[in-house]
């Protein structure tokens, strides 16, 4: 293989570390779950990631947004998706606030990860335009999952180290408050890069 992976790393690092949905939904699932929410997230996301891996080496990516129809239903679909989970991340924030039951805490599944990243037009780009460079002359399902498989250790690194923080504050702050702001703010984030999102492409 001629995978160029110290040339991904420079470019990799600007996107899994910064803010976007994938960090957003982490965080709300390390505060609402524990260790099992955020692993769950970070699995549904890795598993995202993945998939856009085997599908731009199959050739199926470009075939997508070869079709401007298509690729414009799929941001409205991914769009509506995110909004959907931040509206659901309010709600839960907003429920603590008022009633402080913590038994009705919005919990992201591990297939909700995964479609939150299957469908973000970022993501899809991302590996179109950028992971493509550095997936050798041929490409293929193997380079691409060998440089998805960096993607995802860089990732899961960042928002484990992130999460644990938040993790260890939420031990030594009023627990209620704590998940109320955090997950108003990250159901807002979340409909914000949404919305974002869908002006960009």
């Amino acid at each position: 293989m001629d995978v160029n992976i110290f040339g991904f790393m420079p470019a990799l690092l600007p996107v899994a570390l910064s803010p976007g949905a994938s960090f957003t939904l982490v965080m709300n699932s390390a505060l609402a779950g524990g260790h099992k929410g955020l692993f769950r997230t970070l699995a549904g996301t890795a598993l995202g990631i993945y998939t856009h891996a085997v599908f731009i080496g199959l050739g199926l990516t470009a075939v997508l947004i070869s079709s401007p129809a298509t690729f414009a239903v799929l941001k409205v679909v991914g769009t509506a998706y995110l909004l959907w989970l931040g509206a659901m991340l309010i709600r839960s924030g907003i429920t603590v606030n008022t009633g402080g039951f913590t038994d009705t805490k919005y919990l992201v599944t591990l297939k909700e990860a995964w479609l939150a990243n299957v469908l973000n037009p970022k993501a899809i780009l991302f590996y179109l335009t950028v992971v493509s460079q550095f997936a050798g002359i041929k490409g293929g399902v193997c380079n691409y999952l060998t440089l998805a498989s960096v993607h995802v250790v860089v990732m899961s690194i960042w928002l484990y180290a992130v999460s644990q923080i938040l993790i260890f504050s939420f031990k030594k702050t009023n627990p209620l408050m704590l998940k109320k702001y955090v997950n108003i703010a990250g159901g807002m984030l979340l409909i914000a890069f949404s919305l974002w999102g869908i002006t960009k492409f």
